[in-house]
């Protein structure tokens, strides 16, 4: 049986490229006669006959030109899990996509938002539509990548984001933590043609300070000279820029979580909005230095004048996941994000987690039943521990107090992209890699990326039409003006593939 499964699994296994893996996968799903499941309407997984019954008003509509009514079908009818169609068990049957009529009804959706878009309906006043269209966006909500601490296993997190690119589905709104910062960073301070080439495995090997061999034992020191090393690597990636010029330079929200070195503060999440002019070399530094690992770090900003000043210089900040590896409500509240890709490479977390919410096998079921009994384990006990030690021994209570903020955390998304086990010595997560094991990295982010493609693709489809809706009309001339804040503002500088 298992000679079988690997067989047939092989197409996919060989695979150089997300367009031959896509060839493979539906062609094992035509021999497996999945691809009749999929063409088939009928499922208790979602309200197939509501979904049906939307899709024929809308071809029908559209068949008899009467665009008030498909304007006003559409402003009673947009949400992201319509009748159930973001159910995560439809994605579980095929390798490639889910249930045809789902497709069809998004496709039709985005194709009647086109239409009303277009000059030729010049029946319905402009203001009307440009009213329609920012509701329309500020209701339907808008999707973010997330990118989880990480350690040396950034370079998944790399994969991920050239696997999203190079099919256009790379979000504007990105968020990054610890390691995911400095890759979060690398994307919203570069352009679409300019990632392509620093992507690479070549250039993110040169672009590291120093050779692997090089100071492994000092990253455990907490030495300055080790961190030191490490700001040159992010500095050699990531431009001398502002929370706020890396947003006017590519239109992408860069958002980088950080946490307190002291008692008595809360985490924050730094961006455009928040903070626009703090530079954000010295954010990644900051949601890079692991507690106990690397010293706190002090932000630094632009002032009126320009020049770099201290930000907040009584405050010192460190590693972002230990309070917020996924700041998921802080990014709904300052954009309306409610769609979450993440990309989680933790290595405190990933043994743990399956890459949807329900277990999909006995072996998910057992080690998700496994982990939330050791979360909620260790959680008793530190918190049995805490007051103890704020006694007894204050630096013990200040690491159990770390602990429990890190297992309280939720790391899953809508769309969960998660690294495969792979075990490394704890040394060696903070150190720098070969350029073999940064290209093994990199290859296996965007191959545990490819299955979800499509997935990322039809649920961000009618926000991403949304988004350049809105966008052409503030190129025009006739949105609103630009602002981080606006659902305008924030996409005017952006070039994307539609």
């Amino acid at each position: 049986m298992t000679k079988t499964v690997l067989h047939v699994e092989k197409p996919l296994e060989q695979a150089r490229s997300y367009a031959d893996w896509a060839k493979a996968a539906q062609a094992l799903d035509a021999g497996s006669g999945k691809k009749s499941w999929r063409e088939a309407e009928s499922s208790a997984l979602f309200d197939y006959r509501s979904i049906r019954r939307r899709l024929d008003l809308l071809t029908d509509l559209r068949e008899r030109g009467d665009n008030q009514a498909l304007l006003f079908t559409l402003n009673e009818g947009i949400h992201g899990n319509m009748d159930g169609i973001a159910n995560e068990q439809l994605w579980r049957e095929t390798r490639f996509g889910t249930k045809q009529l789902i497709h069809d009804y998004v496709d039709a959706v985005v194709d009647a938002l086109d239409h009303l878009a277009s000059e030729e309906v010049d029946e319905i006043p402009f203001e009307e539509k440009l009213d329609f269209f920012h509701r329309a966006s500020h209701c339907y909500g808008c999707s973010a990548l997330l990118l989880s601490g990480s350690g040396s296993f950034l370079y998944f997190h790399v994969g991920v984001a050239r696997a999203l690119l190079g099919e256009g589905l790379l979000p504007s709104i990105i968020s990054g933590s610890s390691g995911g910062s400095a890759v979060g960073a690398m994307l919203c301070t570069h352009s679409d043609e300019e990632l392509v080439e620093l992507l690479e495995v070549n250039q993110l090997h040169d672009m590291q300070h120093h050779e692997p061999s090089e100071g492994v034992a000092g990253l455990w020191l907490g030495d300055k000279a080790a961190q030191e090393q490490v700001a040159k690597s992010i500095n050699r990636v990531v431009p001398d820029l502002t929370f706020q010029q890396a947003w006017e330079l590519t239109g992408r929200h860069l958002n980088i979580s950080i946490a307190p070195a002291e008692k008595h503060q809360n985490g924050r999440l730094l961006n455009a909005i928040t903070s626009p002019n703090v530079c954000i070399r010295e954010a990644v530094l900051a949601s890079c230095a692991v507690p106990g690992v690397y010293p706190p770090v002090t932000l630094m900003a632009r002032d009126h004048r320009g020049r770099r000043v201290p930000y907040l210089p009584d405050r010192q900040w460190v590693d972002g996941s230990v309070t917020h590896d996924l700041p998921t409500k802080r990014l709904s509240r300052l954009y309306g994000v409610n769609h979450h890709i993440v990309s989680q490479a933790n290595p405190l977390i990933t043994p743990f987690t399956t890459d949807m919410k329900q277990p999909q096998s006995t072996f998910d079921s057992v080690r998700r039943a496994v982990g939330s009994s050791a979360k909620t384990w260790a959680t008793l006990n530190l918190q049995l521990m805490e007051k103890p030690l704020s006694v007894l021994a204050p630096k013990l209570q200040e690491m159990a107090s770390m602990s429990l903020s890190v297992l309280n955390q939720d790391y899953l998304g809508d769309i969960n992209i998660i690294r495969p086990p792979l075990y490394w010595p704890p040394a060696k997560l903070l150190s720098p890699l070969t350029a073999d094991e940064i290209s093994m990295l990199i290859e296996m982010g965007e191959r545990t990326s490819w299955p979800k493609i499509e997935m990322v693709r039809l649920q961000t489809a009618i926000s991403r039409k949304l988004e350049h809706i809105l966008m052409d009309y503030d190129a025009a001339g006739a949105g609103q003006a630009a602002h981080p804040q606006t659902a305008v503002g924030q996409r005017k500088r952006r070039s994307r593939k539609s």
